[in-house]
């Protein structure tokens, strides 16, 4: 039986995945200032094992949502499934139109610091809502639950360890903003959850 959903929190996720796509294609994609997790987990299976990332981030994001739905409940894939379209249909709309900020490729830390904030707005609110777009937040939901820690202290930990093996075949100036903009989107994601408390 598909679960029901609440109205509130479908629109939260819809707002949330509409900044993500915004901020991903208007900062994250000019910049090549990145997140860590799953995305960066894809690219450095496809440097040393040469497993091309369409492969690699199906099987770690199913990997990941199927934890999730033991853990968090059917409501939590149907929630993540709208997540997932809207942030989809949003990145295929925001291709039709040149990014709003081109020389933003020129300035990383500035780059660094506003994906972080879209980042973690947009994520922020669809995890709180009980959704996630990708399976590096499934997990974090999942292990956050199972573990009862901060959701801002598991993303660090994930984003750190894929980034310090990145620094196998990415140079150390690159990885730098990259850091920045983890460290930053993770605490806003963990204020968020603070900021909007759950309903008992």
């Amino acid at each position: 039986m598909f679960p029901k959903l609440k109205c509130s929190n479908c629109l939260i996720l819809i707002l949330g995945s509409i900044i993500q796509a915004f901020g991903i294609y208007n900062i994250h994609a000019l910049s090549n200032v990145t997140e860590g997790g799953a995305l960066g987990l894809t690219l450095l299976l496809r440097h040393w094992f040469h497993i091309s990332p369409a492969v690699s981030s199906l099987v770690l994001n199913l990997a990941c949502y199927a934890l999730g739905w033991k853990t968090l409940g059917k409501s939590f894939i149907a929630y993540s499934l709208l997540s997932i379209c809207t942030y989809s249909a949003s990145y295929g709309f925001l291709e039709q139109f040149p990014p709003l900020w081109p020389q933003i490729a020129f300035h990383p830390f500035i780059a660094a610091v506003a994906g972080a904030l879209f980042i973690g707005i947009g994520a922020g609110l669809c995890v709180r809502a009980g959704g996630a777009t990708a399976g590096d937040d499934a997990l974090a939901m999942s292990f956050s639950h199972l573990f009862r820690w901060p959701i801002e202290r598991i993303y660090l930990i994930s984003d750190l360890a894929v980034l310090l093996l990145s620094l196998s075949y990415i140079p150390l100036r690159r990885i730098v903003w990259s850091l920045l903009t983890v460290i930053l989107s993770g605490q806003i994601i963990g204020l968020i959850q603070k900021i909007y408390p759950e309903k008992k």
